[in-house]
């Protein structure tokens, strides 16, 4: 058994925070739980601190102001005691099993940087999960948001961790431009025989507003789309040149050391 730091950013999430906590505590893989309170006015802190009495793995951090959900995971990577790192929303939930999944696939298969787990939609509208497509962009979202990837701590950091670009707050896509260097870095296999995250929906949740997109329902703005390719093109960009810098410096130690 591989053991993971999970990351749990949260902003005023404290109606959900708790069934988040407790599909963690229940996965026997996750030795210890962060939860990173991004600024929350609610009672996020008390529900982290009374489950914290219960089991010594998961513990408090708290940022100053809201910085948004990419700099609460970073900031929460950046205290990781463990080597792989799984990231999940205040609003999401494991289901049983899957961090056992994600930690035997990474043990069996340590060239593999990374695994993403398969997700299901709870209470998404129907005439969105209704649509002859929407297993199709289900599987592709799946291979995107947060809440499905888990991933060795030295992969994460030599990405740059999520990219905090203010035009991702306001459009979201954070976990689009991550998930696009990873799969052109070091690979984005998902395991996809079980659903292993559940994804609750709420008015505004940017799942919808993605189904909606690719389902052909609603439009995207041309302007947001184009932001949120220009920034995800220079993460990537960053991501490929800090990876290459670290090779050549690799290569250069081997050299001296031969």
């Amino acid at each position: 058994m591989l053991p993971i730091s999970v990351i749990i950013p949260c902003y005023n999430g404290a109606a959900t925070l708790a069934r988040a906590l407790h599909s963690c505590l229940i996965q026997p893989e996750a030795a210890q739980i962060v939860v990173v309170d991004d600024g929350s006015t609610d009672a996020c802190a008390g529900i982290v601190a009374d489950c914290g009495r219960l089991d010594a793995r998961v513990g408090l951090l708290r940022m100053p102001v809201n910085g948004g959900a990419a700099r609460a995971r970073n900031w929460g990577a950046l205290h990781a005691a463990h080597a792989v790192l799984a990231f999940l929303d205040a609003d999401d939930e494991y289901l049983p099993g899957a961090l056992a999944a994600a930690s035997a696939f990474l043990a069996a298969n340590p060239e593999d940087m990374s695994v993403r787990l398969d997700v299901e939609y709870a209470d998404f509208p129907t005439e969105l999960t209704a649509h002859a497509d929407f297993e199709q962009h289900a599987a592709t979202l799946s291979n995107t948001v947060p809440s499905s990837l888990v991933i060795r701590r030295a992969a994460f950091a030599a990405l740059g961790g999520f990219p905090m670009d203010d035009a991702f707050r306001r459009i979201g896509g954070e976990d689009g431009a991550f998930s696009w260097a990873l799969r052109d870095i070091f690979g984005n296999r998902r395991l996809g025989d079980a659903k292993r995250v559940r994804m609750h929906h709420h008015a505004g949740i940017h799942a919808e507003r993605y189904f909606r997109i690719a389902l052909g329902m609603q439009q995207a703005d041309p302007a947001d789309t184009a932001d949120a390719f220009r920034f995800s093109r220079q993460f990537l960009d960053t991501a490929r040149a800090s990876i290459e810098q670290l090779r050549a410096a690799r290569l250069k130690t081997d050299t001296l050391r031969a």
